[in-house]
């Protein structure tokens, strides 16, 4: 049977990385008191996740004009240990306007059949503010993007198919 954590409020909430780049581990990781739940995620996911902040961020500010919240100055390095509970399929986000918090829920990526487990991590619109630059400067942390394919580039370079083969 499939269980649902809910932190709420979650104190500490951040996307990071374990590797090097071109072999990095992609973990979304909150906390409630002493409880850290970590889950894998893809690099895609993190950014996408950035993005949708930002774009509800936006929305909110001009639907639920809030009083300014005082800025989050987290320390946003994971958490040891950094054990993943499951790997995230889907990634889903919403607002609660009563206690006027974001909501990022997780699931479990699992087969058709399956029931995921879930993860909610409950966090001041400030939170994600904090979040929203993080995630962006930890995917940029990552191997160069070629100008001509949109490929990584490794350190020993790469083949760009949009350069006939040449090395770049």
């Amino acid at each position: 049977m499939a269980s649902h954590i809910e932190l709420n409020p979650a104190t500490q909430i951040t996307v990071g990385t374990v590797g090097q780049p071109g072999q990095r581990t992609f973990y979304l990781q909150g906390s409630r008191g002493s409880q850290t739940i970590s889950l894998t995620i893809e690099k895609e996911q993190a950014r996408m996740l950035a993005e949708s902040f930002e774009a509800l961020i936006q929305e909110l500010e001009k639907k639920y004009p809030a009083a300014e919240e005082a800025p989050v100055w987290t320390d946003m390095r994971l958490r040891d240990p950094i054990d993943a509970l499951f790997r995230v399929g889907n990634i889903g986000i919403g607002y609660n306007e009563d206690s006027n918090q974001v909501v990022l829920v997780a699931y479990e990526l699992v087969g058709e059949e399956e029931e995921p487990n879930v993860v909610s991590y409950w966090i001041s619109r400030a939170q994600v503010q904090a979040l929203i630059k993080h995630v962006y400067d930890v995917v940029k942390a990552g191997r160069p993007i070629c100008g001509n394919c949109g490929k990584p580039i490794d350190a020993t370079g790469h083949f760009c198919p949009h350069r006939n083969g040449h090395a770049h």
